[in-house]
């Protein structure tokens, strides 16, 4: 591990806090997280070509001065200015982890961790701030400092720590999601319990020992670049591993009303393991081999058109008098998904519909989820006016009536793209753009549904299983393009949507096809249909 710079300048800032500091010592405790953890932290996981990179010496190095001034003088008539400008670096931290996640959207769980790990450091900012001013929360000036050191220690670096882990391990484990999604939700959890209920608090305890301990056998399965970083590793997540169960007895002791633990003793014991044991050592664990990002953009080609308010009659004024001879299916020759699907044994029906799709009728039963359907009904409200994703309230069979027009390469920016417009009698439902595209062997469907202002992207694998057919948007390889995204201008983030066709021969001329959907991994839609060929057409 080399020492840089910048982890010197970090250095000098805290031993002149150490020094001239006119507060208790255990004050040291947030100032060394706001000194050196944070920054050194942040060090490690911002892109240098990002926006951030190029604004943060003007808005770091200020707000580092800030600190030190407030730690080595009294109270004086500047404290809210400069607090507040320590605050407004939060902010602009919490921004950056937000155009982070925008990038990207919900793939790569573990940048997602980091991404959440920096949106809340502000609320730790918030509370510093309410500290040093005496601003009137309801609690007591140690509650509001413990608050704002609970955020930049549980918060910000447990998430960061726990991203750089992920980086080096398989995120899609079923293990790492659990504990990715407890440590997330726990921070605002803590929030509340402290602020409306101490069985709640004692709620986001034992939400952070599952994540924590989970985050510790983790780093004990994991194969780290070198000895001294698997031991500063495990000893940092084993560190707060121990510190987490003085606090589960703490608020054991405040449900009970027997105050077994003091606030002093979790102040020295709790607040110094955190510091030295789990903040110091992880960040020389990491400092010493930092992981780079999985991500590195998304690479598959996206449809350049967009919806406007009118979204079926646009696309259907775009495809008039277009003189380019019309496809008659999804696909031109299902044998483009080989080595996914071999034609010889898929039913043939299947095959047939997709080449020759407007030869068939749809009729569909849509079925949202119990839980889902207030939702549907808001949703429904605007989508009848956008004319996209229209599907209908009731579970009644209706009948989808389709046609299937070309659109420019040059207009939509992909391969033989064509309009897929969906009615039911004369109102619009569904208008889907379909195209491919090939990567690493495989060949995807990517499809397009404009949106006002964006589209909705859908790239789906092909997997055959037996003479059925599955079209999924699950990534079957950690560098699959396959996914649900949305896009918007310069931004492209996924989202927590997943779905599932899969489509059976019933007899010849005749299929059953089922559409499942989840969000967060809940499900909330299913769309059942028939297909049925049609021979007048």
């Amino acid at each position: 591990m080399k020492i840089s710079k910048h982890m010197i300048l970090h250095l000098v800032l805290f031993a002149l806090a150490v020094c001239f500091g006119e507060h208790e010592w255990y004050f040291l405790l947030l100032t060394a997280a706001q000194l050196i953890f944070v920054p050194l932290a942040l060090h490690l996981v911002t892109e240098k070509s990002s926006w951030f990179a190029r604004v943060y010496p003007y808005i770091a190095y200020p707000a580092f001065l800030a600190i030190v001034i407030l730690h080595i003088t009294g109270q004086t008539k500047w404290d809210a200015w400069l607090a507040g400008i320590y605050l407004g670096f939060t902010i602009m931290v919490s921004l950056y982890g937000l155009t982070r996640f925008f990038k990207r959207g919900f793939a790569y769980l573990e940048e997602c961790s980091i991404d959440l790990g920096m949106m809340y450091l502000w609320i730790g900012g918030a509370w510093y701030f309410a500290h040093e001013t005496n601003l009137e929360t309801g609690f007591s000036p140690i509650i509001r400092w413990l608050t704002g050191i609970h955020f930049h220690y549980s918060s910000f670096l447990l998430l960061v720590f726990a991203g750089l882990l992920g980086r080096r391990i398989q995120s899609q484990s079923p293990l790492y999601k659990l504990v990715c999604g407890v440590i997330f939700v726990s921070p605002i959890i803590v929030a509340l319990g402290i602020t409306f209920s101490r069985w709640l608090e004692l709620v986001s305890v034992l939400l952070y020992i599952v994540g924590i301990y989970g985050l510790i056998y983790l780093s004990f399965r994991e194969k780290f670049t070198n000895r001294f970083q698997r031991w500063m590793i495990r000893s940092s997540f084993s560190a707060v591993g121990i510190s987490i169960l003085f606090s589960l007895v703490y608020a054991l002791g405040n449900v009970w009303g027997a105050y077994r633990i003091t606030i002093d003793f979790m102040i020295g014991f709790h607040g110094v393991t955190n510091s030295i044991g789990f903040a110091f050592l992880g960040l020389m664990g990491w400092m010493s081999h930092t992981p780079e990002s999985r991500f590195t953009g998304w690479n598959f080609p996206m449809s350049r058109i967009r919806g406007g308010r009118k979204i079926g009659e646009e696309i259907r004024q775009q495809i008039v008098d277009l003189k380019e001879t019309t496809p008659k299916g999804l696909v031109d020759d299902v044998q483009l998904f080989t080595p996914d699907v071999d034609v010889s044994l898929l039913a043939p029906t299947i095959s047939d519909f997709y080449q020759h799709t407007e030869r068939y009728r749809l009729i569909a039963r849509v079925r949202w989820s119990s839980w889902f359907t207030p939702f549907a009904f808001i949703y429904h409200f605007f989508s009848r006016r956008f004319q996209q994703l229209n599907l209908p309230i009731s579970s009644k069979p209706v009948e989808m009536i389709g046609s299937i027009s070309p659109i420019l390469e040059q207009l939509d920016g992909r391969v033989k793209p064509r309009a897929w417009l969906r009615k039911v009698g004369e109102e619009v439902v569904f208008v889907a753009l379909y195209s491919y595209h090939q990567s690493q062997g495989r060949t995807y469907m990517n499809i397009a549904l404009p949106l006002p202002g964006s589209a909705m992207i859908g790239i789906l694998e092909w997997k055959q299983v037996g003479r059925d057919l599955q079209i999924i948007s699950e990534a079957s390889t950690p560098s699959s393009d396959s996914g649900v995204y949305l896009t918007c201008k310069k931004f492209t983030w996924k989202l927590p949507l997943r779905e599932r066709f899969w489509v059976r021969e019933i007899e010849s001329g005749r299929m059953e096809a089922h559409h499942k959907m989840w969000i967060f991994g809940v499900p909330f839609l299913r769309i059942a249909y028939e297909i049925e060929s049609d021979h007048d057409k």
